[in-house]
């Protein structure tokens, strides 16, 4: 029996070609690990009204970690009419399957780094090294939702004094949308980042929220980061509005070391970030979870790339890194990072993207060659 039971779920358009990718890598340093492929995306929505299938939740139960490609998502009117003819009118209702994912393996913690690699002719400036920690699944991305406004709740939120210019709308013109933070997200988020710091030699930590505005959501990640920031005295806890820290972003990039916040102001602000160090093709990520971890390059399916092996790996060869890392495989994990940076470096091997032209298969093979040389 293998050491590790891996679930690969390449997904839609590019998936599959920066999937294979990571396989030349893996196929390489010869893991010990079984890799099964499951059933996700756009196709099965189409086919079967569910994006994630049962079958798909239940593989990866019984894997130690999963790898994940890109993944379509397109909002509920487009989505309906994309769906089979036979399905249409029956109820189903598009979720994301990656924010499935994640709420159903409680995969609480979302890393990403974005580093800037020197020789990277897309950098914003060569001494970017930053890591946001993400609430993962809480916050905007929750799904508690409601359209219309039902009546029973428009009843509830009256209450609130901020609710007496809305009672006079239809409630068939009112979306509500919630953001539910809670003590232990905030705390977990918050010291999972912290933890980050310190085994990291980083000095500061950021926490990016919106407390003068959203004061009781807001509030609550900021008060819990103090009194977590109390248990790192060595580590400065630094406070920013998210609006102004993606204009410090822009303008000192290099002042910043590890960020947290909230789903979706994370969301923001990772995708800010990797574009100082190149675009989402060199962005990876890591889900983690008490139990369980997925990990995935934070870009998209771009499904006019879909199967041309055009695109950039480097994004999904960091997340293989992550993966490596979360089993344990340290050394393997370094040599390919370090493997990354010397193609980089040597200016030779490029996507598109970089001024290049080799494909997404040749940079992967070329990471590999380097990540194996003296072995």
């Amino acid at each position: 029996m293998a050491k590790y039971r891996i679930a690969c779920l390449p997904g839609d358009g590019i998936g599959k070609d920066v999937m294979d990718a990571a396989m030349i890598v893996l196929n390489a340093i010869a893991l010990d690990a079984e890799y099964v492929y499951g059933d996700i995306g756009w196709k099965f929505w189409k086919s079967e009204g569910n994006a994630t299938p049962e079958r798909t939740i239940e593989l990866l139960k019984t894997t130690d970690c999963c790898l994940f490609g890109a993944i379509t998502s397109k909002p509920k009117e487009e989505a309906e009419k994309e769906l089979n003819p036979e399905l249409k009118g029956k109820g189903y209702v598009y979720y994301s399957p990656i924010v499935k994912l994640r709420q159903e393996f409680d995969l609480h913690t979302n890393m990403r780094p974005c580093k800037a690699y020197e020789g990277n002719p897309l950098n914003y400036r060569d001494d970017i090294d930053l890591t946001i920690f993400r609430e993962n699944t809480e916050g905007l991305y929750c799904g508690v939702e409601y359209f219309p406004l039902p009546e029973e709740l428009m009843g509830v939120l009256s209450m609130h004094p901020k609710m007496k210019r809305f009672v006079n709308t239809p409630l068939k013109d009112i979306a509500l949308s919630c953001r539910i933070i809670t003590r232990k997200g905030a705390q977990t988020i918050t010291r999972q980042a912290f933890e980050y710091a310190r085994k990291q030699g980083k000095k500061s930590v950021t926490i990016v929220e919106k407390p003068n505005v959203l004061r009781e959501t807001s509030g609550l990640m900021v008060r819990e980061a103090r009194k977590i920031a109390e248990e790192y005295p060595e580590i400065e806890l630094r406070e920013a509005n998210i609006d102004a820290m993606c204009m410090w972003l822009v303008k000192n990039p290099q002042n910043y070391e590890v960020l947290v916040c909230s789903n979706l102001f994370g969301d923001i602000i990772s995708d800010l970030s990797a574009q100082l160090v190149g675009g989402l093709g060199f962005s990876p990520s890591a889900n983690i979870g008490d139990d369980y971890a997925l990990f995935e390059p934070t870009h998209g399916s771009a499904p006019k790339y879909a199967g041309q092996y055009k695109v950039n790996p480097t994004a999904m060869l960091l997340s293989v890194k992550l993966m490596l890392d979360y089993l344990g495989e340290h050394t393997w994990a370094q040599r390919l990072e370090d493997a990354v940076a010397q193609v980089i470096r040597e200016e030779k091997i490029r996507t598109y993207d970089m001024g290049g032209n080799n494909t997404t298969l040749e940079v992967a093979r070329e990471v590999t060659k380097k990540m194996m040389r003296g072995m």
